[in-house]
């Protein structure tokens, strides 16, 4: 035998297997995730090309020849993860056997169900024609629909096109379907009586045509694919696919113009566009591009126009850094506030004043006084006067004067007295203010005196009034004694966190304390008193808020995360079990309150090791586990807690504990409860039992496990069965309806519900639309209605701003109806940036809206503003058809004469801060391991980049750079403007001068030192050589971006009081450190104790509560949704 006949042998032995599977496969009604896992291993014997195994899934068999298996789409998914099959291949074999074919006969017989077959139709490539007969599917329609539908998700993710060779296979198959659709399409319009073809029959097809037709949508849209396309080497394939798009479109525009359009514009950007182009344009074309590349975005002349710094510009900044997880990062806040005012200290004192009064007083004018109300008041009496006083430190290094007391009288003065009344106003009965915000004034002034920015006398001025209010009797509280005093006495941090709350100007030098402590005791492993601490913060998210307000989050989240990853094995001398349980629960609770609070994942906390058991927690937490994939020690550990919880002679004895760590109970949870819902729906398990059993589970030693349980069951009740759905009802009225007599207990399972309250209301309320008439939901509901105003700080929108927002009235509910001054503008609505993206309506419209609210502040009192829309129209819209809405806007405000505002405003929307581009959440300690700089030769470490989307700067930066491309389009003008907007931004987020960057760090020398220090208190070491140069180099080079502070790590301020400090900066960028209390400080006022203190679219995901949608398409793999306009 010849080495062919071998090949041949070989391929005709494999080519059997493969039947013989899918036979099998087919008559055992195989579990995909089975047929993926035997798919895999006969791929590894009998390798075959994916046309061949394609081909022999796909076609008829002769036990069956009515239509393709129901779970052939879940086998495909199966085979296309694995690469065992691909996109031309399914096309193809789809193609082959489809049932299209038997409708373009002209003999009417043919289309008997038996006969069922035509001639093979030649390919693109001109293969031979060969007569031979081929059995075609009696009815095929709907399955190709599903597959076609399948195919476009894989291709939407990326993964259905890989190379050139995959678009260039695809196109080929297309064209053999686009020649099908047309003559079937003939051989209809000859048939005008129905006498060969149905009406039933031209339905099915005109449905698989469309399937068809989304799959080519999602094909032209691909990257690999346009890329391919542009290609030279593309000619004659690309000509091929042109001239038969050119016939198939007019068929789609008789159902879908839409998507005729849209075709067609494929059609002439990227196929027909190069038949054109002669030697001589393509000449022509090369010197432009030449001359093009000797004029970069530096020597583009730009018009310059005055742009006004407006009360907005700093209010929008403000708004986004506390929108959501709090984000003031002050180096970055140090330096936009000297990029924006250019130096001038008392002007940015002033407007820094009126932007905090202004966001608070916006949540009261949007009623979301309950909700926001404490941060934003902790912001402006506890975090501005430590601003306060750095800038006034550092005004030596100024060339303007500085008065702190001159900058808060003539700001405070600009404060509207309705909203925020003096002492003598809160009296007044016809004052409408409510508790929280009453006291604003009067506590800020207080907090400015503890801190010697103002005098006494200077204090009852501004409140119009002698007040019987005091400083503090402690005084001003001073970092370091506070951390010495909490390693003393355990019981003064907890009294620590109970003042966080406060509003007399000492919080922040508590929060930065407390933070330290849990630090320390994280890296000391005194669990003991961590547990109490943890559990403390986690019963009260406002202070977890008040928290990362003064401190960066990584300081907070690094350490519980080591800890929890690092939680060593019992010790021998172990006496009792439950203690352990008990610590490591209470300080996984408050990790869990972060995390789930503030929406973070495993990148975010800067989690790399795919061992580490918070990474593993965070991922799978919530997901059952069947019991084929549990290890013999898990199986073993399930066992045990199920014997203990619900056996005969339940209980939960040292033995079970002492050999299930802490950490494989809590990735066990999900999977037990999966346990628990089966026998309760199976009826093996009694209500008793279960009640008896879940008492175990609300004990303070286990109860922040139901956190992972609750959230599964959140999960299960979306797509259980009505059986399962009954007995997660069931378990969870046993939860949510139970009393514990221990207020400890109570405590923390308040802070369970907090964590699960968002997931769980919109799976009950999921289940609540299936069965209207329930009783069973309400009391559930009922039971958790206060957490959740406080599960979720995310800046994302909830439904009805969301809804009101994307409603499609001209309006939006950013101003009232009566205050719109869209009629007023000039060319309004129309998109001359992009005309193929509709800006009429919806979020356009209410972006549109907001941008002119801002720019007519001064014409109206009241200015209606969340950083929620601008967030919802990052993630709805994508950041260039948002970019765009700006760019347009602005043209339009510059051309009726307000440019000088509408620039300020969209810049500040530009530079806001955000929780998707920010990197706080990392530790310096995170970083990359050490790299060899080839430039300078030495070792430089790097943070890890995050996948996330863009940012608008960014997308703002690429469309500067290609200023020729606008130029030469249908709106040059529209050139100028994107570069003007692009250096303004670029100005204002840029790192200062060297000597204006020393000048903010180096101001604390006069007040004690701003120390930037790492690991907590003390350790701060002097600013050396390196890191001035560093600094320099920074200022220097490419005008870097400071949103995450130096070097692109967060720094804050630090309130430590140690006098005569000099500048320190520790081995890694960490908080700005503290001013210290100085006597005789360049600051004036002699109030205070001893001197100066020295320095979403709620968090609801709008999309988390839409219920899973059964079948093949899964809505979360079209990711880049267009809400206006389809795909």
């Amino acid at each position: 035998m010849d080495r062919r006949s071998k090949v041949r042998a070989g391929i005709a032995a494999a080519v059997a297997q493969w039947i013989k599977f899918f036979s099998r496969a087919e008559y055992r009604r195989l579990d995909p995730e089975k047929f993926a896992t035997f798919a895999r291993i006969i791929f590894t014997k009998h390798p075959l090309p994916p046309q061949i195994i394609a081909d022999l899934l796909m076609r008829p068999t002769a036990s069956n020849r009515e239509a393709l298996d129901p779970r052939l789409p879940h086998y495909l998914e199966g085979l296309l993860k694995q690469k065992i099959v691909n996109t031309a291949a399914v096309l193809g074999a789809l193609y082959q056997y489809s049932t299209t074919h038997t409708q373009i006969q002209s003999d009417p017989s043919s289309q008997n169900a038996t006969a069922g077959a035509i001639k093979e139709e030649p390919g693109v490539d001109s293969l031979p024609k060969e007569k031979r007969k081929v059995t075609r599917w009696r009815c095929s329609y709907s399955s190709e629909a599903v597959v076609l539908w399948q195919l476009a998700r894989y291709v939407n993710q990326g993964t259905g096109i890989r190379t050139g060779r995959d678009v260039i296979e695809i196109v080929k198959v297309l064209i053999r379907w686009i020649s099908l659709f047309i003559d079937v399409a003939a051989a209809f319009s000859r048939d005008a009586f129905n006498a060969m073809h149905t009406q039933q029959q031209r339905n099915e097809v005109m449905a698989a045509r469309d399937a068809f037709v989304l799959f080519f949508m999602a094909f032209s849209e691909n990257k690999t694919v346009v890329a391919t396309l542009d290609r030279p080497i593309t000619k004659s394939i690309r000509k091929h696919l042109a001239n038969s798009l050119e016939t198939f479109i007019p068929h789609v525009m008789q159902v879908n113009p839409n998507f005729a359009t849209r075709l067609d514009l494929f059609r002439t950007q990227h196929l027909v566009i190069y038949e054109s182009i002669e030697k001589k344009e393509a000449a022509i074309a090369e010197i432009n591009s030449y001359m093009d590349s000797l004029m970069g975005l530096d020597s583009f002349q730009v018009s310059e126009i005055p742009i006004l710094n407006t009360r907005a510009g700093l209010y929008i900044y403000i708004s986004a850094a506390l929108v959501g997880r709090p984000l003031v990062d002050d180096v970055a806040l140090f330096t936009y506030l000297h990029n924006r005012y250019q130096g001038d200290l008392h002007t940015a004192a002033v407007q820094l004043i009126l932007a905090s009064f202004d966001v608070l007083a916006n949540a009261v004018f949007r009623n979301e006084g309950a909700r926001d109300g404490h941060l934003l008041k902790s912001f402006v009496v506890n975090k501005i006067p430590l601003i306060l006083v750095a800038l006034a430190s550092s005004s030596s290094a100024s060339m303007y004067p500085f008065n702190s007391e001159l900058c808060i009288t003539e700001a405070l003065g600009q404060v509207d007295t309705n909203v925020f009344p003096t002492l003598s106003g809160m009296f007044d009965i016809s004052n409408n203010s409510s508790s929280f915000q009453d006291s604003v004034r009067q506590d800020f002034c207080f907090a400015c005196q503890l801190h010697g920015l103002i005098s006494q006398s200077a204090t009852e001025n501004l409140l119009g009034e002698i007040t019987y209010q005091s400083l503090p009797d402690e005084g001003r509280y001073v970092r370091e004694v506070l951390f010495r005093s909490c390693l003393v006495e355990s019981e003064r941090t907890q009294k620590l966190i109970a003042e966080l709350d406060l509003m007399n100007g000492n919080v922040g030098a508590a929060a930065q304390a407390v933070v330290d402590v849990i630090s320390n005791l994280c890296r000391n492993k005194e669990t003991m008193i961590l547990k109490q601490l943890c559990s403390q913060l986690a019963c009260r998210p406002s202070s977890l808020d008040i928290l990362l307000l003064f401190n960066p989050a990584h300081k907070l989240l690094h350490p519980l995360c080591e800890l929890l990853d690092g939680w060593g094995d019992y010790d021998e001398d172990q006496g009792e079990y439950q203690p352990v349980y008990e610590e490591f629960g209470s300080i996984l609770l408050l990790l869990l309150a972060l995390v789930y609070r503030y929406n973070l994942s495993p990148a975010d906390l800067g989690i790399r090791s795919p061992n580490s058991f918070i990474r593993r927690f965070l991922s799978t937490g919530s997901t059952s586990r069947p019991r084929t994939e549990l290890s013999e020690q898990e199986k073993s550990h399930l066992s045990g807690w199920i014997t203990g919880l619900f056996g005969e002679s339940a209980g939960l004895g040292d033995e079970l504990m002492a050999s299930c760590p802490p950490q494989d109970f809590y990735l066990l949870m999900p999977t037990l409860f999966n346990n628990i819902v089966i026998a309760l729906s199976t009826r093996t398990l009694s209500d008793e039992t279960l009640r008896s059993g879940l008492e175990y589970l609300l004990d303070v030693f286990l109860l922040p496990s139901l956190v992972p349980a609750m959230l599964y069951l959140s999960n299960q009740l979306w797509q259980e069965s009505h059986a399962g759905q009954n007995a997660i009802i069931k378990i969870l009225h046993f939860i949510l309806r139970s009393q514990s007599s221990s207020g400890e207990a109570m405590a923390m399972f308040g802070a369970v519900l907090n964590i699960v309250a968002k997931p769980l209301e919109h799976a009950l309320r999921s289940y609540q639309r299936q069965d209207p008439k329930s009783q069973e939901v309400e009391p559930l509901l009922r039971a958790f209605k206060d957490n959740l105003a406080v599960s979720r700080r995310t800046g994302g929108a909830n439904h009805n701003e969301l809804e009101s927002w994307t409603s499609s009235h001209t309006n939006s509910n950013n101003t009232p109806a009566g205050n719109s001054v869209v009629g007023n503008l000039p060319n309004h609505g129309a998109n001359t940036v992009n005309p193929a993206l509709p800006f009429h309506g919806g979020l356009s419209a209410a972006i549109r809206h907001t941008i002119q609210n801002l720019v007519h502040w001064v014409q109206q009192p009241v200015v209606y503003y969340t950083h929620r829309q601008t967030l919802a129209a990052l993630k709805m819209l994508g950041a260039k058809h948002l970019l765009n809405i700006l760019l347009d806007e602005l043209q339009n405000l510059t051309d009726s004469g307000q440019g000088s505002m509408a620039y300020d405003v969209v810049t500040a929307m530009i530079c806001a801060p955000d929780t998707a581009s920010d990197t706080s959440t990392i530790s310096p300690e995170d970083s990359l391991p050490p790299v060899l700089d080839e430039t300078t030769g030495q070792l430089s470490t790097v943070t890890p980049p995050l996948q996330r989307r863009n940012t608008l700067r960014e997308v703002l930066k690429v469309e500067a750079e290609d200023w020729r491309t606008i130029q030469k389009g249908p709106n040059p003008g529209m050139a100028e403007i994107v570069v003007r907007l692009h250096r303004r931004v670029e100005a204002q987020m840029a790192m200062p001068p060297p000597s204006a960057l020393v000048g903010i760090l180096a101001a604390g020398d006069q007040l004690g030192g701003l120390g930037v220090g790492v690991g907590g208190v003390g350790g701060d070491v002097l600013m050396g050589d390196a890191a001035m140069a560093a600094a320099v180099a920074v200022a220097a080079g490419d005008n870097g971006s400071v949103v995450g502070g130096v070097e692109g790590h967060q720094l804050t301020l630090d309130t430590t009081g140690s006098s005569g400090g000099d500048l320190g900066l520790g081995s890694a960028v960490g908080d700005l450190g503290g001013l210290g209390s100085a006597t005789g400080s360049v600051v004036g006022g002699a109030g205070g104790a001893g001197g100066t203190n020295n320095l979403d679219l709620d968090g609801d995901n709008i999309f988390s509560g839409l219920p899973s949608l059964t079948g093949d398409f899964d809505p979360n793999s079209f990711h880049v949704w267009d809400m206006e306009g389809g795909y």
